[in-house]
């Protein structure tokens, strides 16, 4: 191996080091009690290497979710002229419970036990469901405002949230069942 990718396996250990030490200590203490400090005393780093990693304390406890939504955008964004929404929401799904580890998990209890937290994931999501409304209405051929695709994004948001708190196929196939048959209810093309 490269002294290139040793130094780049030895940054990602890292960050994920000051992650861990981040969201075990929001969980147990709570976001504002905990400092950069605490967090690089835990992550056995200095201070300076943990702002030098994620500049704000915000963006450390918000990293796993924004990553979680470039994502979800990308899958989106990057699908196939031949792939609807939902074939790509359900590919991308599909590979997140895949590869969920126990990272997330500790991301996921971090975030239900800081209310404030949870709510900036939200007004970050409602960005991510603003975007999938756009998506669908042009697959659909309606505007963008339309109450079928902004519905849909929404319920689609819904379903994503509870689906990466789970690990089986059989939810995504009971998910991807509801938005589909939801979405077949709606009409297409321009409002009258």
């Amino acid at each position: 191996m490269t002294s290139e990718g040793l130094r780049e396996r030895s940054k990602a250990r890292r960050r994920e080091a000051i992650l861990r030490a981040a969201y075990e200590l929001f969980a147990d203490h709570g976001f504002e009690a905990t400092t950069i400090a605490d967090i690089a005393t835990a992550a056995e780093v200095s201070p300076r290497t943990v702002t030098l990693y994620f500049p704000s304390k915000l963006e450390l406890a918000l990293a796993e979710f924004d990553s979680f939504t470039v994502r979800l955008d990308t899958a989106l964004r990057e699908r196939g002229p031949d792939v609807t929404i939902l074939d790509a929401t359900e590919r991308w799904l599909r590979q997140e419970i895949a590869h969920r580890s126990d990272l997330d998990d500790l991301a996921d209890r971090m975030l239900d036990l800081n209310p404030q937290l949870r709510a900036v994931a939200g007004a970050r999501m409602a960005e991510i469901i603003q975007d999938g409304a756009r998506i669908l209405a042009e697959e659909q051929g309606s505007a963008p405002d339309d109450f079928g695709p902004r519905m849909a994004a929404a319920a689609a948001a819904a379903v994503i949230s509870e689906v990466c708190h789970r690990s089986g196929d059989a939810d995504i196939d009971t998910a991807m069942a509801f938005l589909r048959a939801g979405l077949a209810t709606l009409p297409t093309g321009p409002a009258a």
